[in-house]
């Protein structure tokens, strides 16, 4: 692996590179989610809103940095199995998010197979270079998000 000497440009989409990291690390999770009933993206809302919960659909979405749509495109599957409930808010236009006891003892299960999938990328990768990997990506997105708040 060639390592970037200080100041050296960054060469190739960096877009195109974050994607295709992105891609091999959701299937590797995938893999080891597929025995637990859900994707990595089902394990990431259902484990926030267990965590965070009850909270408003806008916050839960804010918390995953997603948009509204694609939370409640998400939010669908877990509602149908049983495993979210989603009741009306404080006002009319307000939706709450809140996890159901099957839904706690599903993300519980679950948690297993997430924990062999982190385990497995660390030794992969290594841990040092995933630790590195976290307090990079950590400042990317720190300052991406000043700057979108900024403009």
């Amino acid at each position: 692996m060639a390592t970037p000497t200080p100041g050296s440009a960054p060469r190739g989409c960096t877009n195109l590179k974050l994607r295709q990291a992105a891609r091999l690390v959701t299937r590797h999770y995938e893999t080891q989610m597929a025995e637990a009933g859900l994707t990595i993206t089902q394990y990431s809302l259902l484990s926030h809103a267990v965590v965070l919960g009850p909270l408003r659909a806008g916050e839960l979405a804010a918390a995953m940095q997603l948009d509204a749509s694609t939370l409640t495109r998400n939010l669908r599957p877990l509602v149908a199995a049983g495993w979210l409930r989603v009741q009306p808010g404080a006002d009319a236009r307000s939706r709450v998010v809140e996890a159901t006891p099957a839904g706690r003892a599903q993300r519980a299960a679950a948690q297993k197979a997430w924990k062999r999938a982190q385990l497995a990328l660390n030794h992969k990768l290594g841990s040092a270079r995933v630790a590195a990997l976290h307090a990079l990506l950590d400042e990317c997105i720190a300052s991406l998000e000043s700057q979108d708040h900024a403009a």
